[in-house]
C-alpha cells in the first residue's frame, strides 16, 4: 500500500477534508440507527484524521491506523485534544494486515482508501485482520470506487490557490483494470515559502462479486453495496455505480 510524503500529507491535510465532511453524517447516523450512538471505531487508512474528528466530536474513542507516518503526524495534530483525554489513538500500520490489542465496536475506511491495496491478496489480508479486530456482530463500512468510476480518471485540472497550485493528471488502464492520479504543484509552508510537492495514486479495480465472496471467506456474516445516503438499501446493481459503500457485519 502507497504512503504517502510529507508534501503530499500537507496538502490533502488543508485541501482534502470535504468528502469526510459528506460521509461522516451519514455513517455516524447508521451506527446510531443500530444503538450505537457512541463507541470504539478504528478509522482504517486514517489519513490526516479528517473523518476522526467527527466520531470524537460525536463522543466515540477513535484508533487512526495509516501506513503514513506524515499523514498522522497531521492526524495528532488535528486530534490533539482528544488524544490528551486518551480519546484518540493513531497507530503506523499497513490495512493489509494489521493487529489491534482490544476489539472494537466498527471499522470505517473512506475515500476508496482499499482501491489502494496492490493486489488481491492484501484485499483479503485487509478482510481477515478487520474481522479479527471486531467485536462479534461489529460493523465493517468501506467505500469502493467502480470501474465506471475509475474510467473518469481519464482527465487534466488544474486549481490556482492563493496558498497552493495543484495539477492533477489521471489515466484508467482498461487492459489492467487500475487507474493513476499524478497530483503535482507547489503550497506555501509556515514561513511563506514555496515548496513544490508530487505524489502519484493509484486505484485498482476490485470485481465486486469478488469483494462479497472474500468477505464471506474472511467470518463475514453479511453484506451488501449500497450508496453512501442509503445505507441501509443493497443495490441490485453496484457495478452501474461509480462509487459504492460496502456494509458488513462480523
Amino acid at each position: 500500500m502507497q504512503a504517502y510524503g510529507p508534501g503530499f500529507a500537507r496538502i490533502y491535510n488543508l485541501r482534502w477534508g470535504d468528502f469526510s465532511d459528506q460521509v461522516a453524517p451519514c455513517l455516524l447516523e447508521f451506527f446510531e440507527r443500530r444503538g450505537l450512538a457512541s463507541g470504539h471505531v478504528l478509522d482504517l487508512c486514517c489519513g490526516a484524521g479528517h473523518l476522526v474528528r467527527h466520531f470524537l466530536t460525536a463522543g466515540w474513542s477513535v484508533t487512526g491506523i495509516d501506513l503514513s507516518e506524515h499523514m498522522l503526524a497531521h492526524a495528532r495534530r488535528n486530534c490533539a485534544n482528544w488524544q490528551r483525554k486518551g480519546k484518540a489513538a493513531f497507530l503506523l500500520g499497513d490495512a493489509a494486515g494489521y493487529r489491534l490489542d482490544q476489539p472494537v465496536d466498527a471499522v470505517v475506511s473512506t475515500y476508496d482508501a482499499l482501491n489502494h491495496l496492490p493486489d488481491a491478496d492484501a484485499l483479503r489480508g485487509c478482510f481477515r485482520a478487520t474481522h479479527k479486530a471486531l467485536k462479534p456482530g461489529g460493523w465493517f463500512l468501506f467505500d469502493l470506487n467502480t470501474a465506471l468510476g475509475l474510467r473518469s480518471w481519464n482527465s487534466l485540472s488544474v486549481r490556482d490557490l492563493d496558498d497552493a497550485h495543484i495539477v492533477t493528471r489521471g489515466a484508467y488502464d482498461e487492459s489492467e483494470r487500475r487507474a493513476w492520479t499524478s497530483i503535482s504543484g507547489f503550497f506555501t509552508d509556515e514561513s511563506g515559502h514555496w515548496q513544490r510537492f508530487s505524489e502519484t495514486i493509484f486505484n485498482r479495480v476490485w470485481s465486486l462479486d469478488n469483494v462479497a465472496l472474500w468477505l464471506r471467506q474472511a467470518g463475514f456474516a453479511h453484506s451488501h453495496f449500497a450508496r453512501v445516503r442509503e445505507l441501509d438499501q443493497p443495490l441490485t446493481e453496484p457495478e452501474s455505480e461509480r462509487r459504492v459503500f460496502v456494509v458488513a457485519q462480523a
